[in-house]
């Protein structure tokens, strides 16, 4: 296993890249730590699969450097660097068993026979294979092909590093539940660094001990799943993480009070704009807003509400920007005169997409204290 440093990494498909979005990927600095579980999350183009081949050594980057334990491997092949990848799709020998295919890794390292008997009889029942260690992969399931496709990372334990790009995408969702249990399990059980690639929250969030978002070939936060979801330190992360995503709505601000189309929503802290300030918006998740009815709240018109199980999701609009509100259920939705109250607490305030940090308000208004 290996600690990974990523040092001011950059990368543009152009011969000669003038201009800042002339990059895929911008300028990275960044420690992975060994033994960690990160996930690369992020829409298709956002760079996520560019940066994994940085760090395997399928790409070299345009400018900077990739340290493994300390040392440059910027100018050194995936094998040099003593990496195991494993692709979107299934990378194994159709006319090979099952076992065939797990030993090949060890004996072509010059394993020896015990050692790697013994490794891969671990592998076959960790992945719950050993029924079929005799059967040829060509009669197998695309699910159980890529067990084996992951069993031929793992079963080595000397490597710096296991790399996944989007390994799950061709499994059903049943069993992509499983094998993301099984994963983290594995990380568990041996402590590989493992970097995950995948546009999917829930991949990201359940297999990864912290989550590095990518937008438009930048990381725009690395956190905790808790934080990402608490505290998105962009728009987009707020947007992103969440089912429904953070609403995101344009406002003013006179400190403590911000203004959503002239209706004043009260903040637990106070903010001082930056001088820079070109786009200037609220942030708040459905989960922290309450619809209700009568003199207190911010006026809407209610649009349509979805059932979809636990609770329901009521979408409404202020003046002309729509809101998601998260309505338990057994809540009795009025009939008429909808309104909205934010919890204090729970807004964040954006600059130019970023979050800024305010101060303890010393006069707090109460969440139905709005107008």
């Amino acid at each position: 296993m290996a600690e990974i440093k990523l040092d001011r990494v950059s990368h543009s498909y152009y011969a000669k890249p003038r201009e800042h979005n002339d990059f895929a990927l911008k300028e990275i600095d960044h420690l992975w730590l060994d033994g960690g579980a990160y996930a690369l999350l992020g829409p298709s183009g956002c760079g996520k699969t560019t940066l994994l081949n940085i760090i395997s050594g399928l790409q070299t980057p345009s400018s900077g450097r990739v340290l493994f334990d300390g040392i440059d491997v910027t100018a050194l092949s995936p094998e040099d660097r003593n990496i195991a990848q494993v692709f979107q799709f299934p990378v194994i020998y159709d006319t090979m068993t099952v076992t065939e295919n797990l030993q090949f890794p060890l004996l072509n390292r010059g394993v020896d026979k015990a050692e790697t008997s013994k490794r891969v009889a671990e592998m076959l029942e960790t992945l719950e294979l050993t029924d079929k260690a005799k059967r040829k992969a060509r009669g197998l399931t695309a699910d159980e092909k890529q067990k084996i496709s992951l069993g031929r990372g793992l079963v080595r334990y000397d490597v710096n590093a296991v790399l996944f790009d989007e390994p799950l995408t061709v499994i059903d969702p049943q069993m992509k539940w499983q094998l993301r249990t099984k994963l983290k399990q594995l990380h568990q059980r041996f402590g590989h660094t493992m970097v995950y690639v995948t546009h999917d929250q829930t991949e990201a969030l359940t297999f990864a001990d912290a989550v590095v978002v990518m937008y438009e070939g930048e990381v725009v936060q690395i956190g905790t799943p808790e934080e990402l979801f608490e505290r998105p330190e962009h728009t987009f992360v707020g947007y992103f993480i969440g089912s429904p995503g953070m609403n995101i709505l344009p406002c003013d601000l006179s400190k403590n009070v911000a203004y959503i189309a002239g209706h004043k929503v009260p903040l637990s802290s106070a903010y001082q704009l930056p001088p820079n300030t070109q786009r200037l918006e609220l942030g708040i998740r459905p989960e922290f807003i309450r619809l209700t009815r009568g003199s207190h709240g911010i006026p809407v018109q209610l649009q349509s509400v979805e059932d979809i199980g636990r609770f329901r999701i009521a979408k409404v609009k202020v003046a002309d920007h729509p809101v998601s509100v998260l309505v338990q259920q057994g809540f009795d939705i009025p009939a008429s005169d909808h309104r909205i109250v934010f919890h204090p607490d729970k807004c964040g305030i954006y600059v130019n997409d970023r979050r800024i940090q305010g101060t303890t308000a010393h006069n707090k208004v109460s969440a139905g204290a709005v107008a």
